[in-house]
């Protein structure tokens, strides 16, 4: 049997002595109530675990689907709390063998939640592996070669009924048979200002900073309307505020930190404004295919697809066409660009970042 390719929930750390990668997971909410944002999908799931739990049963597998950052792991762990099981956490490119799925399968426990992260890039062999256990709680082991018209001997090992929930920043990419065995999407929106503000207000008092009122409000304008962005802007920020000055995050010290991190007025960082500025000075505005402008990036094109792309889309910096990507009118004003032989100055740190 193959080593165990999963995680369970980890004991909850203190702030003042754990490690950056252990304090995101002290900031993410454990309840749905203590979840903000995405209203609509919080309600339904409230729903959905009531019926499961007035019928004895687990809940229905689930996919979330949004781009990286907006809370589907975080929801995975909260549906396991709220269920009252066990989770175990994996990823699709970990699993790569049966043998590695067998491990993990037999290890749950009725009602368990297995979350798969990276759902979409399960290989073939995985995914198909999945169907009858998704559908019957049943997997099949092959126990020798292959037999001429028979096929190859196998056994039947029962599952104890259990949801498996997927995570993917790229929904397109799952196959119908896959995507169908889910009982429950969700798709997990970018979130309001308003709510952004929460959700730095939140962290903070976690963090046990003082944060103004109006700090809060210029962090949350900056965070690309992404939890995880936040949180680790918001982290930053106190590095700059123990430092320069008292430990109080006033709007001064915020925004002398934003603009140290170059992180501008609308939320872009370097990244962001280098690659608006490609599609427009050397490509005067595109279109241009991904994967030229992955070459021209140094970045991998799926790197772009995932990270860079779905902010500045939905900002309106940048259009997605059939012939490739282009910038938007939005984006020249911002930038201090004109279009085609027009040229003019780049806008300057002061203003861009005021």
């Amino acid at each position: 049997m193959s080593k165990d390719k999963t995680q369970k929930i980890a004991k909850e750390p203190d702030s003042k002595t754990q490690a950056p990668e252990n304090l995101e997971s002290l900031l993410r909410p454990k309840t749905l109530p203590e979840f903000i944002g995405q209203p609509q999908l919080k309600e339904n799931f409230s729903i959905y675990i009531q019926a499961a739990k007035k019928r004895s049963e687990p809940l229905d597998h689930a996919l979330f689907y949004a781009p990286p950052g907006l809370g589907k792991t975080t929801l995975a762990h909260i549906l396991a709390r709220e269920m009252g099981v066990n989770i175990r956490v994996t990823s699709g490119p970990i699993l790569t063998k049966l043998g590695d799925l067998a491990g993990i399968l037999t290890t749950l426990e009725e009602g368990d939640v297995l979350f798969i992260d990276e759902i979409h890039r399960l290989s073939r062999v995985i995914e198909e592996a999945l169907y009858p256990v998704m559908e019957d709680f049943t997997f099949y082991i092959h126990t020798g070669p292959r037999t001429g018209a028979l096929g190859s001997a196998q056994l039947k090992l029962a599952i104890p009924r259990f949801t498996l929930i997927g995570a993917t920043t790229r929904a397109g990419m799952l196959t119908g048979p896959l995507r169908d065995r889910f009982g429950i999407i969700g798709h997990l929106n970018f979130y309001g200002i308003e709510e952004m503000r929460q959700i730095v207000v939140r962290s903070a008092r976690i963090l046990d900073m003082q944060l103004a009122p109006e700090s809060a409000q210029v962090l949350a304008a900056r965070s690309r309307r992404t939890p995880r962005v936040a949180n680790r802007i918001l982290r930053r920020v106190r590095d700059f505020a123990s430092v320069l000055g008292d430990g109080t995050v006033t709007s001064q010290l915020a925004e002398e930190a934003l603009k140290r991190m170059e992180i501008d007025n609308l939320g872009l960082d370097p990244m962001d404004r280098k690659f608006l500025l490609i599609i427009i000075q050397n490509f005067d505005g595109g279109p241009v295919g991904i994967e030229t402008l992955a070459a021209s990036l140094q970045e991998e094109a799926d790197t772009i697809t995932d990270i860079f792309e779905p902010y500045l889309i939905q900002e309106g910096f940048l259009a997605r066409t059939s012939k490739g990507r282009v910038a938007t009118r939005k984006a020249y004003e911002h930038l201090g660009c004109k279009r085609r032989d027009q040229a003019s100055p780049i806008k300057t740190a002061e203003t861009l970042f005021s």
